[in-house]
Parts: C-alpha cells; sequence; structure tokens
C-alpha cells in the first residue's frame, strides 16, 4: 500500500473539520467529537450520492458504515465563510477512489451502493410524476381558455424544473458497483 492519504472538510460553519486519513491500518478519522481507526475489513457499506444544497449545486456525499454499527459522512464541499462553501472535488475524488483501493486490498466484503435508497428514489419519482401530471393539467387549461401567458410560464417552470431535478434523478439511480467500477456520475 501508499502512504497516508489525508481529507478534511468543514461540514458545518462553527465547529472543527472532520479529518481523515488511509492510513497503513485501516481508515482513521476525527469527526464531530469522535476519533478513531476502522480496519478497512471492518467498513461494511459505502454508498455514494450527488447531494446539491443551495449555497453548493456540486456537493457530493460518501456514507460509510462500519461493521459495528458506526457511521461517517464525507462531503466534497467545505464550509469557508457565512457565504462561501468550497467545493473539494480533486482532494474528494483521489480520497474515496483510493479508499475504494484500500478496502479492495484488505479483501472488503463492503456493500457498494450508489445513489439514494430504492424506496426514496421510487417516492421521489412518484412525487415528480404528480407534479408533472399537474402541471401537464394546468398547461391544457392556459391553452383551452388562451392564457397564452400562463402556458409560457409554465413551460418556462418545467424547463428550470427539468434541468434542476432532472440530473439530481439521473445521478442518485440506485445502483450497486463494484470497487474498480466506481460510478462517475457519483464523484466530482
Amino acid at each position: 500500500m501508499a502512504g497516508p492519504i489525508r481529507y478534511a472538510f468543514k461540514a458545518s460553519l462553527i465547529g472543527p473539520a472532520h479529518q481523515f486519513e488511509l492510513a497503513h491500518d485501516g481508515l482513521s478519522f476525527r469527526a464531530g467529537g469522535r476519533a478513531g481507526v476502522w480496519a478497512y475489513a471492518d467498513i461494511a457499506a459505502v454508498r455514494l450520492s450527488f447531494r446539491p444544497v443551495s449555497m453548493q449545486a456540486r456537493r457530493f456525499r460518501c456514507d460509510l458504515t462500519h461493521a459495528g454499527g458506526a457511521r461517517l459522512i464525507l462531503l466534497s464541499t467545505s464550509w469557508q465563510t457565512a457565504a462561501l462553501m468550497a467545493p473539494q472535488d480533486r482532494d474528494y475524488r483521489v480520497f474515496v477512489r483510493a479508499l475504494h483501493e484500500r478496502m479492495a486490498q484488505a479483501g472488503s466484503r463492503a456493500v457498494l451502493a450508489g445513489g439514494l435508497g430504492r424506496n426514496a428514489y421510487a417516492a421521489g419519482l412518484t412525487l415528480l410524476a404528480l407534479v408533472a401530471i399537474g402541471m401537464a393539467g394546468l398547461l391544457l387549461r392556459a391553452i383551452w381558455t388562451g392564457e397564452l401567458a400562463g402556458a409560457l410560464f409554465l413551460l418556462g417552470f418545467a424547463a428550470l424544473l427539468g434541468s434542476q431535478v432532472g440530473g439530481f434523478v439521473r445521478r442518485n439511480r440506485p445502483q450497486t458497483y463494484a470497487f474498480d467500477e466506481i460510478p462517475d456520475a457519483l464523484l466530482p
């Protein structure tokens, strides 16, 4: 194995940075008042997802679950000031890829999942379908009554909603993957 690889981010404006290191003996961490080392083979699950927020439209998340049930979260962004959340795309990508490599070398049997859980994804798709049906009904009514300004507004809103929500839905499709086939859509 190569030498230690480090990654740190601030999950909130106040509070210390969450610090992680891929050491020879395992994943070393100091996060949220907790510290420890998890052997790579003891990491039971990894879930990668795309989780944009208002201050950062390109934020990625890695959820790690230990065999004992403890959880750690890594984010691809870090709070800088009250109005700035900085992306750390390259460092996050390198760290997550290296973590997968070390886990594979240690013979890990972790469940590797990408996107949202199946139930959350299905609920989201159902909600989107209901919104689309409602907007289509409003569009037809606007056209039927001759309200062209209303129809144009609905078309513009649908285009904006599609561009904003479409990427989230596409990237967060539930999937499983192998250590050497990390989904590019779930990494910056």
